[in-house]
């Protein structure tokens, strides 16, 4: 669904995968049983978290070697500032926390650890790591969306937060990024990448960040952490 270069990383990693997009976060909020405390503990860390993310795909920019990668990334940082981002904002606003409030929240050690790792990748690392860190996040909610798509959720909130992924709009923008993946290494590494070494560096780069998303809803579903 989501090209070549992704479903191969998938499967190379599928248990983790797995893991991540089939966490127990999911499935509470799926099944309506997530604690409305441990949704606001995602929302606010999450917005915490697309601030750096939209920062990496802009670091993206930079490592791009021709003008359509350049437009597939500056569109994708255009639709996290103007579009995910400010689905946080309308939802944490619903349950009366402000953007101001969003602003100075704490940024749990979880959050720091993978945006961060993202980040670095961007500064040290080529377009193919950055491209094989940022992918798990991206694609993975696209995942989850359209898994979902069918849901008929009874708390509003739970449902919106679905239907954003599920939506077409984000289904495209899955879509765009794995066409830009698919292009990035045949263009650097020719159509036989996965015989590489690189191809064994970006796989650890893509289980890693898959490991950090798992984190991170672990952090969210801690008890010990209120909003």
């Amino acid at each position: 669904m989501y090209g070549k270069v992704f479903n191969l990383l998938k499967e190379k990693n599928i248990n983790n995968w797995l893991l991540y997009t089939k966490h127990d976060f999911i499935n509470l909020l799926s099944n309506n049983n997530l604690k409305e405390k441990y949704f606001l503990n995602y929302l606010i860390q999450d917005y915490l978290f697309l601030i750096q993310f939209s920062k990496a795909w802009s670091l993206a920019i930079l490592k791009s070697d021709t003008l359509d990668e350049m437009k597939i990334c500056a569109n994708t940082v255009n639709d996290l500032i103007n579009f995910e981002i400010e689905l946080h904002i309308g939802l944490c606003g619903s349950y009366g926390i402000t953007k101001d409030q969003l602003e100075v929240a704490n940024e749990e050690n979880e959050n720091i650890a993978y945006t961060r790792y993202v980040l670095e990748l961007g500064y040290s690392g080529d377009f193919l790591d950055l491209l094989s860190a940022l992918a798990p996040c991206v694609l993975g909610y696209g995942e989850i969306g359209y898994n979902g798509k069918d849901l008929k959720l009874e708390t509003i909130m739970y449902q919106k937060w679905i239907d954003t992924y599920s939506s077409d709009e984000y289904q495209d923008v899955c879509k765009n990024v794995a066409k830009l993946i698919d292009e990035a290494f045949v263009l650097r590494l020719g159509s036989d990448f996965v015989n590489t070494y690189k191809w064994n560096k970006v796989n650890k780069i893509f289980n890693k960040a898959t490991l950090l998303e798992i984190d991170f809803w672990n952090m969210a579903l801690k008890s010990n952490r209120g909003y």
